[in-house]
């Protein structure tokens, strides 16, 4: 795969490795085939053209790969492939042999019996003269067999709607190429409609989609966008757009489940992809997924990785998984956010400094296979049995919605892979204020949800790790979002009964209360404020000895102890961008405006002792009960969970006035 015309360098590199000291460069002709000067060499040992072999040696049914090449001049073949460390072994290679035109097509196997940790396998090309590569792949050598199940499972037969419980042991039939995608937008009409004309360019992608179910929750439609009429005449009756209230991602993934295993309405597409709507989308990543997907020994969900779409070549994460201490996200181990393959190639595995987290930047952990617990659904293929078996998603509205039905799935024994090379770009969250702002109440809300239904032992963890977050918010001034977490413990300890009752309404009820509180309303810019009038001295100096730590801790609890100033509340002390915004500095002023994380505006930040005071009672309230209750709450949402996940309860959000369909496969 060649990257698209006019792409920058450190796009390129997630394609190709070119000497940058040749003249010459790569000329992508198309996205298949590729220009080559004479006297130059180029590698595909990069993100989207080199071979994960080692998750195909893990997951799949194949134990060889066939690589083909087809190109017109005088050109050398070299495979490789590297260890877990990223050390590079020369596996074979060879002239490519041409006819009389100078064509020729070169086929070499490579077994994939090395790779049970890790390693990726690629090509080099060295042209001794233009070369022109009219396209290069990897294959499998032979067709997709069936699929072994790996516990029991219900399997619904979509033509009769009839269900069949199967054993671990079973074997399904091999799937077919077709797949059902589904993106759920919400006020996005232009990135909705790119993400249409994205699929619908490539013949071959477009082959394999049966259906294109977009859920349209927003006052803003992508029927009123130009490029609309194109793409719906492309797709036709292909295209389904159902119109709902703003039910989240979970309300619109979730419809999208319901109308692809829909009785009447349904299609029998063996896989359901789901899609983000503000996404970048690489539309072969759809095939790639499609083809780990079929080839997989038994059904599991793969996922795409995320790049991102303000620096394109730096990739969020290898994988994620859920800390069984705390429950709560994080990278799993060996693997780095914010990965530049740019500066940092794969064949990287020299030292080159430091992260911003401390950690050595260089490429070898990319070689390891990563294993995940769950996979965003910015990118996610979910085999229609897995929806028979394990249920919809959870009403969540968003957040941890996608990490309970990858926890769930794995229960019932269908795994996930956040497999390389299939990966879209998505906005990175350092741009968004999501820890902060109304999304809190929903990673808080969500997060206590799920740890009920999947955390075994003490909460301990859980509550310390609260603790410490409503202690930093406090220091921070960020008093509406402890004020919208005590709401989240409130709603969480209500119980599961309210989730679809207050799926629609959460939300308006949040942001109503968010309002009340000064550090959730933006202002354009300080300029509209007065100008600073000063703050304390080295208040930004990042505190690094642990002396200093407990130095600046003691002046932030002696500040917060007093009364503020209340000129400060007329008048910021200072202005601060988001990076030196930390509880050491924040703590010790009565009144500062913050920049937001996307740069286009400010928040007054104003210290109340009073109000710190009466929410950090309340949090620890509240704590408190969800210690003394966890038991008691997680026996509840564990028996609320078959109904909460079941057809006929979404159909009464999406359906109230129908008769719903039947949902014997649901748990």
């Amino acid at each position: 795969m060649l990257p698209k015309r006019g792409e920058p360098r450190d796009v390129r590199s997630l394609y190709i490795v070119e000497n940058e000291s040749t003249p010459g460069r790569v000329t992508a002709l198309d996205r298949t085939s590729a220009h080559i000067p004479a006297g130059t060499e180029v590698s595909f040992e990069t993100y989207f053209n080199g071979f994960p072999a080692s998750y195909w040696r893990r997951w799949s049914q194949l134990d060889e790969v066939q690589l083909r090449v087809e190109i017109t001049g005088d050109a050398r073949i070299d495979i490789y492939r590297s260890k877990i460390d990223g050390s590079r072994i020369a596996v074979t290679g060879g002239i490519v042999e041409v006819d009389e035109d100078g064509h020729g097509i070169a086929e070499f196997t490579v077994s994939l019996a090395p790779f049970e940790d890790g390693g990726w396998i690629w090509f080099d090309i060295t042209c001794e003269s233009d070369t022109t590569i009219h396209q290069a792949g990897w294959y499998a050598t032979k067709d997709a067999a069936g699929q072994t199940l790996v516990s029991d499972t219900v399997v619904v037969d979509h033509a009769t709607g009839e269900s069949t419980t199967l054993k671990a042991g079973d074997v399904l039939d091999a799937p077919e190429p077709r797949v059902t995608i589904g993106i759920p937008t919400f006020n996005r009409p232009t990135d909705a409609v790119a993400a249409l004309e994205a699929l619908a360019s490539d013949p071959v992608v477009d082959s394999v989609i049966d259906t294109l179910i977009m859920p349209d929750q927003g006052s803003k439609h992508p029927n009123d966008e130009p490029g609309f009429p194109a793409v719906q005449e492309h797709f036709g009756d292909r295209l389904r757009m159902p119109v709902q209230g703003n039910l989240g991602g979970s309300g619109g993934y979730s419809r999208i489940m319901y109308e692809a295993r829909h009785p009447e309405r349904g299609t029998d597409s063996p896989f359901i992809l789901y899609m983000d709507d503000d996404i970048d989308i690489e539309p072969d990543s759809v095939l790639r997924s499609l083809a780990a997907s079929r080839y997989a020994a038994s059904p599991m969900l793969v996922g795409g990785q995320m790049l991102n779409l303000q620096e394109r070549s730096h990739l969020h994460t290898m994988g994620e998984i859920i800390d069984r201490g705390s429950f709560m996200w994080t990278a799993a181990p060996h693997t780095h956010y914010d990965h530049d393959f740019y500066n940092h190639p794969l064949r990287d595995r020299g030292e080159y400094g430091e992260n911003a987290s401390g950690e050595k930047v260089d490429s070898k952990d990319l070689h390891r296979r990563i294993d995940a617990d769950y996979n965003g659904w910015w990118m996610c293929m979910i085999p229609r049995v897995v929806a028979d078996t394990v249920g919809q998603p959870l009403p969540l509205f968003i957040k941890w919605d996608d990490g309970e039905f990858g926890l769930r799935a794995r229960d019932h024994g269908f795994p996930t892979a956040s497999w390389p090379g299939i990966a879209i770009w998505h906005m990175a969250w350092s741009d968004k204020d999501d820890a902060i702002d109304w999304q809190a109440y929903f990673h808080l809300r969500n997060r206590l949800i799920v740890a009920a239904l999947q955390h075994e032992g003490s909460p301990n963890g859980i509550i310390t790790s609260m603790t410490k977050a409503t202690a930093k918010h406090l220091m921070c001034l960020e008093y509406s979002t402890v004020a919208i977490q005590n709401e989240a413990m409130k709603d969480f300890l209500a119980g599961p009964d309210q989730l679809f009752e207050i799926l629609e309404t959460a939300l308006p009820r949040i942001n109503a209360l968010r309002k009340t509180y000064p550090d959730a309303v933006v202002v354009p810019s300080a300029a509209e404020l007065p100008a600073p009038a000063g703050g304390p001295a080295k208040l930004t100096d990042i505190p690094v000895k642990p002396w200093t730590k407990i130095s600046r801790l003691a002046k932030v609890v002696a500040n917060n102890l007093r009364s503020a100033d209340p000129h400060f509340h007329d008048v910021p002390q200072v202005n601060l961008p988001p990076i030196e915004a930390r509880w050491f500095s924040l703590g010790r002023l009565d009144g500062v405006t913050v920049t937001t994380a996307d740069g286009r505006g400010v928040v007054y930040r104003k210290r109340d002792r009073d109000k710190a005071l009466e929410l950090a009672k309340e949090s620890a309230r509240l704590q408190k009960d969800v210690m003394a209750r966890f038991d008691e709450m997680r026996q509840r949402y564990r028996v609320a969970h078959p109904e909460l996940t079941s057809v006929d309860a979404w159909s009464k959000i999406f359906e109230p006035d129908t008769v719903s369909p039947e949902s014997d496969s649901d748990e």
